[in-house]
């Protein structure tokens, strides 16, 4: 195998020991917790989860664009910024946990003391992948799989959630160490420069916009649909979703480890080549996963999902039409992300808020399965406008912006 496909095969392991590690904690809090610690456990990650994604799209969105012979520099410039950033968080979070009261008050608290160790080591992904080094990035990854694994493991039934979450967050420890030990050869008397960061027209600032939308969108879809849903209808519609969790971990691979190897590639053509026939790859995979899935026998469908695979299975046919036209989109976005990174936020704006519109007005007037497929028809016309918009470049490859991709754009 060439170094690309070895280069390749390594992204996706990555993103798949980061996506286990975040379920698996999730399991083992739920199976060590009483129901209300478990409760508060989960207001905390999904706290992290909201930060963890703010520091992904401001940071490393805007780093694995970045390239030339400044990467060493960039990459310790942006591991000091997050580390100056969560620390500031942190505090924030610390302090708050210390006025709320009771078990809640103090799970934040102690997520305010992890947080600059969690969010350091899961942006040095990113730095390994601007440097084209994600075989770093899983050494690292696979070891905090291990260390979270066996933190959590240690601790006895009934912990706390405040427990937990020091488990969790001091249990990065060693796999941030061996991030930063990796990641020195490339660093090594590099400078590190945080005003980039700060200055109006940072690229992260897009992203971030981008970040706000996509994920408020899908909140703002699940609690519009809760409102006029029965709760079985959302837990169908969420149950179908869960399954195509797998390709998430390849969408979400394509868009960290995607951008530095097609940097490489040159201009529009050979780009768009390459993102097109990746597109029909992941459409290709989304569909026969969802053919799978669809043939499942009930007996294991319901070791799956338990009782809600009833309803869950009958919406597989446009979940998986939903997740096929989302591998041809996400490669598009990834053609513009590449090629001319201001392009896609209108495309994220648009199209996101339309999605929330089809799925209630689908529920409106089909029922759950109606919601299902007006997801489905947000993401195909969100992949059409994409790909519409790749068509526009300019056939030179040069980038639509005036001014260069790097964060450090002002």
């Amino acid at each position: 195998m060439s170094r690309r496909g070895l280069a390749a095969v390594a992204s996706v392991l990555d993103q798949a020991a980061s996506s286990a590690t975040n379920i698996l904690v999730l399991v083992l809090a739920a199976r060590l917790s009483s129901a209300s610690g478990f409760a508060d456990f989960s207001m905390v990650y999904v706290t992290f989860s909201v930060l963890l994604g703010l520091n992904m799209a401001y940071v490393g969105q805007s780093l694995v664009l970045e390239k030339g012979e400044r990467l060493g520099a960039e990459c310790r410039s942006a591991v000091g910024f997050t580390a100056a950033a969560s620390a500031a968080v942190g505090a924030v979070l610390l302090l708050g946990g210390l006025v709320l009261p009771g078990a809640t008050g103090t799970a934040f608290a102690a997520l305010g003391l992890v947080l600059p160790l969690v969010l350091l080591q899961d942006g040095l992904r990113y730095c390994f992948s601007a440097l084209r080094a994600p075989e770093r990035a899983l050494a690292a990854d696979a070891l905090r799989l291990v260390c979270v694994v066996a933190a959590l493991a240690l601790q006895p039934e009934g912990a706390s959630a405040g427990r937990l979450v020091l488990a969790w967050g001091l249990s990065a420890l060693p796999a941030l160490g061996a991030g930063l030990w990796l990641l020195r050869p490339y660093v090594r008397g590099a400078r590190t420069d945080l005003r980039p960061y700060l200055r109006r027209g940072h690229l992260g600032q897009r992203f971030v916009v981008e970040f706000a939308v996509g994920n408020g969108s899908s909140q703002l879809a699940v609690l519009g649909l809760g409102v006029f849903a029965t709760p079985l209808a959302v837990g169908a519609l969420r149950g179908a979703t869960t399954l195509f969790g797998p390709l998430n971990v390849l969408f979400n691979s394509a868009n960290a480890f995607g951008p530095p190897v097609l940097g490489r590639l040159g201009g529009k053509r050979a780009t768009v080549r390459a993102t097109a026939a990746l597109g029909l790859v992941l459409a290709a995979v989304g569909a026969g996963w969802a053919t799978a899935l669809y043939l499942l026998p009930d007996r294991l469908g319901r070791e799956l999902l338990g009782d809600t695979w009833a309803g869950a299975s009958a919406l597989l046919p446009a979940t998986g039409a939903q997740y096929a036209v989302m591998g041809l989109g996400t490669c598009a976005l990834l053609t513009l992300r590449v090629l001319a990174p201001k392009a896609t936020l209108s495309l994220q704006v648009v199209f996101s808020l339309l999605s929330v519109g089809l799925l209630l007005g689908g529920y409106a007037v089909w029922g759950v399965a109606g919601a299902a497929w007006g997801l489905a028809a947000g993401s195909a016309l969100k992949a059409l406008a994409a790909w519409w918009r790749v068509s526009r470049l300019p056939a030179a490859g040069a980038r639509l912006d005036s001014e260069p991709v790097p964060a450090s754009a002002a």
